[in-house]
């Protein structure tokens, strides 16, 4: 299996930002009892910024920003438009559900 570059780790994971799902995230919320460990370290939250109780209870949960994420990849494949990785990077973004990679 060939190690990706730096570069690409951070594509990668800006895409999981981008258009990752917040499914376990919201779960969590609503769960009344907190999940055993083995399913909470299975559990997709690398879109979860910070996570806190409040009084009365209630948990507030924060999520990175999306559109952010989005306008880095964006900038980065403009900015690297002669390259192939540039092209393949504006293909994700104009057709996210295509891509197999998309739940890193």
């Amino acid at each position: 299996m060939r190690k990706k570059s730096e570069t690409q780790l951070v594509i990668d994971g800006l895409k999981k930002l981008a258009f990752g799902k917040v499914n376990d995230a919201v779960t969590l919320v609503f769960s009344d009892d907190m999940p055993p460990p083995e399913i909470l370290a299975k559990m997709q939250l690398f879109n979860v910024s910070s996570v806190k109780r409040v009084k009365g209870g209630g948990v507030e949960v924060q999520f990175f920003d999306r559109q952010k994420a989005l306008e880095k990849l964006y900038d980065y494949a403009l900015a690297n438009q002669n390259g192939k990785l540039s092209e393949s990077l504006l293909q994700a973004l104009a057709h996210p559900g295509n891509d197999d990679d998309h739940a890193v």
